[in-house]
C-alpha cells in the first residue's frame, strides 16, 4: 500500500442506488484492462467522446475520477449513462471491478481498488490539493500490474503526474490527450512534464490504442509478461547491443527479467506482438524515435519527495544529527545520490541537512553530488521545478522555506540548489566521488544483476570515508558485508562503512573500455587481475592526495565534467541555474580565467596562469591555472586544472607591505590579463569589420 494512503476512518457509503456486486474474482475475465480516468475542468465532455467511441464488450473497466464539489450530490452517472452503452454506476465500497462497467468517483472521497473490489475513504488531513486521482493510480497499479491504464484528460492542476509514476513502474500503459484539444491542458501538461508518457492523442484515437494494448496482452491471468524463451534471448541481447550503438546506454549489467518486460510492454505500444522481437528489432533499426522512447521506458524514473517516510524520520533523529556534530568545519560534508532521477531525493536529503545544520548552529558546508545515467532526468533536476501535487509529499514549513511558488509549479530556492552538483553519470563505468561523508542509493540495485551489485557495493566502500553511512533501498542489501558495512538499522537498509579498501574491490574498472561486461577480461590470470588492480590502487590514491582539481569544459565555456575539490575554486552562482565556467568563478578570476580559455583554444600548447587568489583575510587561497586544449573523439575541450601555489611569506617584508604585494601583483596580472583580452577583441573586431566590409570600387 504507497506510504500516502490515509488509513482508514470507516467505509464511506454512496448514495447511489446500486448495490455491490457479489461477483467472485475468480469468474471475471483475466485479462480484462482497468482505465483510470481522471479529469476536471473540461473533463465531462471528453470523458462523453471517450465513452462513446467504446465498446461494451471492450474487455475493459473504467473507473472516472472527476472533480467534483463537495458540496453537491453528483450528477455524472446520469450525464454519462446515455452515451455508452456500458453500465454506469457511483462507486461503492466493496463493489467488485468487472469489464463492461463504468465507475463514478463520489463526490468528497477517495476511490482505491483493493483485492479486486472498490474501496472508498475520507480524502486525507492534509495541506495543499486534495489529489484523489493519483491516489486511484497507485493502488490500481499496485493490484493489476500491466493490466493497469491511466488516461489523463481535460483539467486543471496537475493530479496525476504523481500515480502515472506508479502505472509506470508497475508496467502499465499512459495516454494523454492531446493538450491542444482539450479545453483546459494543466493536466495533460503536467502528466508530459514526468516524461512517462506513452502516447499523446486525440480522444478519437483513445479506443484504438487502448483496444491494441489489450489485445496483445498474454493470455496468463497473473500480471508478468510470458517468461522468456532461448530465442527470447537471443533477441533481447540483439536489441541491447543495438542500443548501446544508437544511443549512450549500456543495460548488459541490468536484470534480463526486468529488461525483457520492459522490451515485451514497449513492443505492445509499437507492434501489439510482444511475442515478435525480430520484428520489433526491425523498427528499432529503422526508427530512431523509438529507440529513444524503448532506452526512457528501460531507465523509468520513478522516485518522489520523502519517499518511505520511516527512511527519512531515522535519518533526521539518528544519522544526520551525529554526522554534523563530528564533521570538522573546515571541510564540506559530503554526500552522493547515484541514480537520482530528477532530484527528488537529493533535494529531499539537501533539506533536511540544511535543518540539522541550523539546529546544531553549524558551521559546516553541505556539498551533494547527484548523477543518474538519464541526462535528461539531470536537465530536470538542475531545473529545479516541480508541479503543485508535491504539496501531497512536501510539509507547508518547507515549501515556504526552501521553494518559491509560481505559475508552474514550486521551484527550489538557491540557496538549496547551490547545495547539490547534478551530473550525468553511468555507474558501472565512470569514475565515482570520493571521500564521501554518506551514500544514499535506493532502488537502483534491484535493476542490476548480482555481479553488477557486488561491482556497485564495493565502488561504494571505495568512495565511503572511515564510517561513513550507506542508505539503500527498501528492497535491497549490500550483500556480505562482513569486513566492508556494519547494520546500523536492517528496517531503514542503513549501513556503516567499516574495514580498508581491497584491490580486488576495485576490479569494477577493469571493463573500462572493453567490450565485455564482466570485470575480468579473458585471459587474464588472477595473479595478473592483482597486478593491474594494486596499479590501479596506485593512481587513484595519488590523484585523490595530489592530483588538483580540474574542470573539463567546451568551446561554449560550459562545464561537462568536475574533478577533485573544484568548489574550493567554483561556486554555483545564483538564479537561474547555469553550466558556465565564468559564472561560477569569482570577479576577480572571471577575467583571467577567460582569457586563459580563449587562448589555449587559439593556440596550441599549454597556458600557466599564476597568482591568482580567492577568499578574503586568513582565508585566502592562492593558485594558478593550467589550461590546454584536448580532443575526443574529434571533439574539442579545454581543461582547467586549479594548482595551488604556497601563499607569501611575511618574514621578508614590513606587515604592511606583506599584506600589500599579493594583492599588487595579482591587481597588476589581472591588468595584463585584461589588456590582452582587449587587444584580442579589439582584433577579432578589425578583421570582422574588413570581412564585412565591400570592395572599393576603382575611380
Amino acid at each position: 500500500m504507497p506510504a500516502n494512503r490515509p488509513l482508514k476512518t470507516g467505509a464511506v457509503r454512496s448514495k447511489a442506488s446500486s448495490s455491490p456486486d457479489p461477483t467472485s474474482v475468480s469468474t471475471l475475465p483475466a485479462r480484462f484492462l482497468v482505465v483510470g480516468i481522471g479529469a476536471s475542468a473540461g473533463g465531462l465532455d471528453a470523458c462523453r467522446q471517450l465513452l462513446r467511441a467504446l465498446p461494451a464488450d471492450s474487455g475493459m473497466a473504467f473507473i472516472l475520477v472527476q472533480h467534483l464539489d463537495p458540496s453537491h450530490e453528483s450528477m455524472m452517472v446520469e450525464l454519462l449513462a446515455n452515451h455508452t452503452t456500458m453500465k454506469v454506476r457511483q462507486a461503492e465500497t466493496g463493489m467488485r471491478v468487472e469489464p463492461g462497467h463504468v465507475y463514478v468517483i463520489p463526490p468528497g472521497t477517495y476511490l482505491a481498488v483493493e483485492e479486486g473490489a472498490l474501496q472508498l475513504s475520507p480524502p486525507p488531513v492534509r495541506h495543499g490539493a486534495r489529489l484523489p486521482f493519483d491516489f486511484l493510480l497507485q493502488s490500481t497499479a499496485e493490484a493489476y500490474g500491466p493490466r493497469a491504464v491511466c488516461v489523463i484528460l481535460s483539467g486543471t492542476g496537475a493530479d496525476g503526474s504523481i500515480g502515472l509514476k506508479a502505472i509506470k513502474r508497475n508496467g502499465g500503459l499512459v495516454l494523454v490527450q492531446e493538450p491542444k484539444e482539450a479545453s483546459f491542458d494543466d493536466m495533460p501538461r503536467h502528466a508530459l512534464l514526468t516524461d512517462l508518457v506513452d502516447s499523446v492523442l486525440g480522444i478519437d484515437k483513445m479506443p484504438d490504442a487502448l483496444a491494441q494494448y489489450h489485445k496483445a496482452l498474454p493470455e496468463q491471468a497473473g500480471d508478468p509478461f510470458v517468461p522468456a524463451s532461448t530465442s527470447k534471448d537471443n533477441g533481447l541481447a540483439a536489441i541491447i547491443d543495438l542500443l548501446r550503438e544508437k544511443t549512450a546506454h549500456d543495460f548488459r549489467l541490468y536484470k534480463k527479467g526486468t529488461l525483457q518486460r520492459r522490451i515485451e510492454r514497449r513492443m505492445l505500444i509499437a507492434i501489439a506482438e510482444p511475442s515478435d522481437m525480430e520484428q520489433y528489432l526491425g523498427v528499432l533499426r529503422d526508427d530512431d524515435k523509438e529507440v529513444e522512447l524503448l532506452a526512457k521506458d528501460l531507465l523509468i524514473n520513478v522516485t518522489r519527495f520523502f519517499r518511505d517516510t520511516d527512511v527519512f524520520n531515522a535519518l533526521a533523529a539518528n544519522i544526520i544529527p551525529p554526522l554534523i556534530k563530528a564533521h570538522h568545519t573546515d571541510q564540506p560534508l559530503r554526500l552522493w545520490v547515484p541514480g537520482c532521477s530528477t532530484g527528488e531525493e537529493a533535494y529531499s536529503l539537501a533539506m533536511l541537512f540544511r535543518e540539522a545544520i541550523s539546529a546544531a548552529g553549524s558551521n559546516v558546508k553541505l556539498q551533494i553530488f547527484a548523477s543518474d545515467v538519464d541526462s535528461e532526468a539531470v536537465a530536470i533536476a538542475r531545473e529545479g521545478l516541480y508541479p503543485s501535487t508535491i504539496t501531497a509529499e512536501v510539509s507547508e514549513d518547507r515549501l515556504q522555506r526552501f521553494f518559491s511558488k509560481d505559475e508552474h509549479g514550486y521551484r527550489v530556492l538557491p540557496e538549496l540548489r547551490a547545495a547539490v552538483v547534478f551530473t550525468a553519470q553511468d555507474i558501472l563505468s565512470d569514475p565515482p566521488f570520493s571521500r564521501l561523508d554518506m551514500v544514499s542509493c535506493r532502488n537502483l540495485l534491484i535493476y542490476l544483476d548480482t555481479d553488477a551489485q557486488t561491482k556497485v557495493i564495493a565502488l561504494f566502500h571505495f568512495a565511503l570515508r572511515a564510517d561513513g553511512i550507506l542508505l539503500l533501498g527498501s528492497s535491497e542489501t549490500a550483500g556480505r558485508v562482513d569486513g566492508r558495512f556494519e547494520i546500523i538499522s536492517k528496517p531503514e537498509r542503513l549501513y556503516r562503512r567499516i574495514g580498508k579498501s581491497h584491490p580486488g574491490e576495485l576490479n569494477f574498472l577493469l571493463g573500462a573500455g572493453d567490450d565485455t561486461p564482466s570485470t575480468s577480461r579473458p585471459g587474464q590470470s588472477q595473479s595478473t587481475l592483482r597486478q593491474t588492480a594494486l596499479a590501479d590502487l596506485c593512481r587513484r590514491t595519488v590523484l585523490a592526495s595530489f592530483a588538483p582539481a580540474a574542470v573539463l569544459v567546451n568551446l561554449k565555456h560550459e562545464c561537462v565534467y568536475h574533478l577533485g575539490a573544484t568548489d574550493r575554486y567554483l561556486q554555483v552562482a545564483g538564479g537561474h541555474p547555469s553550466h558556465d565556467l565564468l559564472s561560477m568563478a569569482s570577479p576577480g578570476l572571471r577575467t583571467r580565467l577567460r582569457t586563459a580559455v580563449q587562448t589555449a583554444i587559439q593556440i596550441p600548447g599549454r597556458v600557466t596562469v599564476r597568482g591568482c587568489r580567492i577568499g578574503h583575510g586568513a582565508n585566502v587561497r592562492t593558485f594558478g591555472l593550467d589550461v590546454q586544449k584536448v580532443l575526443n573523439a574529434g571533439e574539442a575541450f579545454v581543461l582547467v586544472s586549479f594548482i595551488d601555489e604556497p601563499n607569501a611569506s611575511p618574514a621578508a617584508a614590513s606587515p604592511a607591505t606583506a599584506g600589500d604585494l599579493p594583492r599588487i601583483a595579482q591587481l597588476e596580472q589581472e591588468l595584463e590579463a585584461t589588456r590582452t583580452e582587449l587587444q584580442s577583441a579589439i582584433h577579432d573586431l578589425e578583421v570582422s569589420t574588413r570581412s564585412a566590409s565591400p570592395p572599393m570600387k576603382n575611380c
